[in-house]
């Protein structure tokens, strides 16, 4: 359990800790010469059972506020420090209201020096201890009197703390890990050490982590937990870590820096975040507001963008977008607090709730909907919930990055829901079993309308179906919906096309009438050098746009190939020209054959030859080099299965095309 002292300048926080613990948590010269905390100290306290109490000494200063802050974020238990001869001060209240902004639930009021005051003046200001802590996240602490120079009720609050260890919660390690510098510096010998409480998760000897934001990669070398040296570093623990790389520094690591898990490694200069206004306050927050933005160990400067009609009044609670001047390293659902942009008192503070927010079309009814999931605490409720608001398809992996969740945890979130995922490069998206049956019923009446309405294409484009879906899914995760959709069986993918598979391209009545005058005209004797789509709109008396969209409409279905600009071949033809251009690569030594070997075999002249074995040339069945062409055996069955190549130009049997002396490349 981590320990943090809270209360008003001059009131014995530091010489309570060290009567508790018997260290003096004033460790800088200047501290000693004045007689002040003014950085934070560190103490520990070994217990029965073997537990370490771990103390943060923070100062009283009101100049130093962002300091004590910097060390409260990461206790469990707050040690109230008011002293009886000088009772309730300004920092005492505003320290009390801190604790109850980072929802510390667990604390202790020790009324220091308490061998100065009468009985009567005990009892009166405990009373006003009493109302002071109603309604904070502590009300109904214990409140015992103590003097750090008599011993008076030291080993009373010792044992209240030690007792307190065994009931306060222990934070879970099974999230991803994380650690809030708070101390930097260098030992002779060791080299680069970092000081923080792990927020969450663990981390091990040998672990490789990063400094986040700046990215900066590391190896943890060494670690100590709760003062002792050890293998591994738990949420809750506070630990100093051993750090070795290239570029780790003591001035390449900073106060505020997060130590964490590579995988989380995101920062981000734009939250949405729920904010509860200190009833203090004499004005309201108006829109674009700067404030001292603290979180964890950082402090950061930032402004406040109203995400409601109204301005945030005191006492209230609303939910804001806090724009930071740079990026840090979060998680949600993190504790944070706002001071002025003079840094001379607390405002009000919350939690975040969403990393990346949209920084337009804040404030609609859709947005509301989802910030209101996304501000549940529960992970599994959370998402549950975010799952039903618009557009119903969210990424698990983003989501259980931003909560610092494990992989374990994640999989526990998808189990549990039974979710439907679409996994891509970048991304888990995720949707409920019923969505799924919606995007399935969806997207199938989609592509039945098409198929109604276009019976005589082989199917709707990828892209035209996607834009159908509203609002419309990720280009990546709707291919991948396809894929999935595909191996059950739903739809089948023809290329860039999407089809049922029921579906089968059939010809209006009257293209099948024009197909039956056109297709003689491209068969027969002049199969190998057909007439053109000018040539055929003459012989048959339709115009030319009508020919060009029957044959390409042909070729879609697979029954004619266009060789060159408005030359159609029978499918037939060009299996029948591969068989050819096969048994001349057969029939040679090198296996290798030119264009005029080719136009002999087919008589159709060097200008139309050319051009078919161009087009074989694009499809791969042939390469080309110094116009010489070897075929590709692993293209042949390109436009259909080719077993024998038979030579009706020249009357003679041709090689089979799996024959032993068949060369390609």
């Amino acid at each position: 359990m981590i320990i943090g002292t809270a209360g008003h300048i001059d009131h014995g926080k530091t010489a309570l800790v060290k009567a508790l613990t018997g260290v003096d948590g004033d460790r800088l010269k200047e501290e000693k010469a004045r007689g002040i905390t003014i950085d934070l100290g560190f103490a520990y306290l070994p217990v029965d059972g073997g537990e370490i109490l771990g103390f943060i000494d923070v100062p009283g200063h009101e100049r130093l506020v962002h300091t004590m802050l910097a060390g409260a974020s990461g206790i469990d238990f707050a040690l109230l420090v008011i002293a009886a001869d000088d009772g309730i001060m300004p920092q005492t209240l505003e320290h009390l209201a801190i604790i109850d902004l980072l929802g510390i639930r667990h604390g202790i009021v020790a009324l220091t020096k308490s061998d100065l005051v009468s009985p009567k003046r005990l009892a009166d200001l405990s009373a006003q201890v009493r109302e002071a802590i109603g309604g904070t996240s502590i009300e109904g602490a214990d409140i015992v009197p103590v003097s750090a120079p008599t011993g008076r009720g030291i080993d009373d609050l010792r044992a209240r703390l030690a007792a307190s260890a065994k009931h306060v919660s222990q934070r879970s390690a099974a999230g991803r890990f994380r650690l809030a510098v708070d101390r930097v510096f260098t030992l002779q010998g060791i080299g680069v050490v970092v000081t923080g409480t792990v927020l969450s998760g663990s981390v091990r000897v040998e672990d490789h982590i990063l400094i986040s934001p700046s990215g900066l990669p590391a190896r943890v070398r060494s670690l100590h937990a709760q003062n002792k040296p050890a293998e591994i570093g738990r949420a809750g623990d506070r630990c100093a870590l051993n750090l070795a790389g290239e570029g780790i520094t003591k001035e390449s690591i900073h106060r505020g820096d997060v130590v964490l898990d590579p995988d989380l490694h995101a920062p981000t200069d734009r939250i949405d975040a729920r904010l509860r206004l200190l009833p203090g306050e004499t004005k309201p927050i108006k829109q674009w507001l700067p404030v001292r933005l603290h979180h964890a160990s950082t402090e950061i400067g930032a402004r406040i963008v109203l995400l409601g009609d109204e301005p945030v009044r005191p006492g209230a609670t609303a939910d804001v977008q806090l724009v930071l001047e740079r990026p840090i390293a979060a998680a949600i659902p993190d504790r944070y607090v706002i001071r002025d942009a003079s840094a001379q008192r607390t405002m009000g503070g919350g939690y975040f709730i969403d990393l990346r927010p949209p920084k337009r079309r804040r404030g609609t009814a859709e947005r509301r909907a989802q910030r209101a999931a996304l501000a549940l605490f529960d992970p599994l409720t959370a998402f549950k919930k975010l799952l039903a608001t618009s557009p119903f398809a969210w990424d698990l992996a983003a989501f259980a990055r931003g909560r610092a969740l494990s992989a374990t945890e994640a999989k526990r979130i998808e189990d549990a829901l039974d979710l439907v995922v679409l996994e891509t490069r970048e991304s888990r998206l995720a949707l409920a079993p019923d969505r799924w049956q919606l995007v399935l019923a969806e997207l199938t009446e989609h592509v039945a309308a098409y198929h109604r309405d276009n019976p005589d294409l082989q199917g709707i484009g990828r892209e035209k179906l996607r834009l159908m879906f509203q609002p419309p899914l990720p280009a990546a995760e709707f291919a991948a919906a396809l894929q999935k959709m595909a191996s059950m069986g739903h739809v089948v993918l023809d290329g860039s096309f999407v089809r049922l598979p029921t579906h089968a391209v059939r010809l209006s009545p009257r293209d099948e009438e024009s197909w039956a005058t056109v297709q003689p005209l491209l068969a027969g004797g002049a199969r190998f050098r057909p007439p053109r789509v000018r040539d055929i709109a003459t012989a048959t008396g339709h115009p030319e746009r009508d020919i060009r969209r029957l044959l390409k409409l042909a070729g879609r279905m697979g029954w004619a190939d266009e060789i060159a600009h408005d030359h159609f071949f029978l499918r037939g033809t060009v299996l029948e020209m591969v068989g050819i251009v096969a048994d001349l690569a057969g029939r040679s030594a090198n296996g290798v054959f030119t264009a005029a070997q080719f136009r002999d075999r087919v008589e159709n002249g060097r200008k139309v030859a050319i051009q078919i074995l161009d087009f074989f040339d694009r499809h791969g069945v042939t390469v080309n080099k110094d116009d010489m062409r070897r075929i590709n055996r692993h293209r042949l069955d390109l436009f259909g299965p080719l077993v024998h190549s038979t030579d009706q130009i020249q009357g003679r049997e041709s090689s089979p095309v799996g024959r032993s002396d068949f060369k390609s490349e």
